[in-house]
């Protein structure tokens, strides 16, 4: 997996943004975040993202378990997808996501066995069902990660 190519072993804040880029690509996607869980207010914290607009940076930097896409994939602890996230009548996608434009958008939780780390999700601009193979694979990009992103 190329994207893993862009991290050592233990990843400096800088390294993360390449990782992510990566993964996009490697998904043919627009738009991705990486979150981090913060043990101290349980909040999932942003630690890179691309193409999420400068207006929604305040709601991301910090996500609630259980709210948005990210928060319900951590929730859940298993893939979260929206085929179309400007249509979405589930309630799974805040209000404020629709601003970035994205339609089809899958998000996973980072897991380190049991222990959740954060959330890894991509998005595309046109509605898009992922295949069971590819939230497989991003499944197994994000327990790649887990040690690396929330250090024992």
């Amino acid at each position: 997996m190329p994207a893993l190519e862009q991290l050592s072993e233990s990843p400096t804040e800088a390294e993360w943004t390449p990782f992510l880029n990566a993964v996009i690509d490697e998904f043919d996607s627009t738009t991705g975040t990486l979150h981090r869980l913060d043990p101290e207010d349980g909040h999932l914290k942003l630690v890179a993202q691309r193409g999420i607009p400068d207006v929604l940076m305040s709601i991301v930097q910090s996500i609630p378990i259980g709210k948005g896409i990210a928060g319900a994939a951590a929730e859940r602890r298993e893939p979260v997808e929206l085929c179309n996230l400007q249509t979405d009548t589930s309630g799974v996608a805040k209000p404020g996501a629709k601003q970035t434009n994205v339609q089809g958008s899958l998000a996973v939780p980072v897991l380190d066995g049991d222990r959740l780390c954060g959330t890894l999700g991509v998005g595309k601009m046109v509605p898009y069902d992922f295949s069971d193979e590819e939230k497989d694979r991003l499944t197994s990009l994000a327990t790649a990660i887990a040690s690396r992103l929330l250090p024992a």
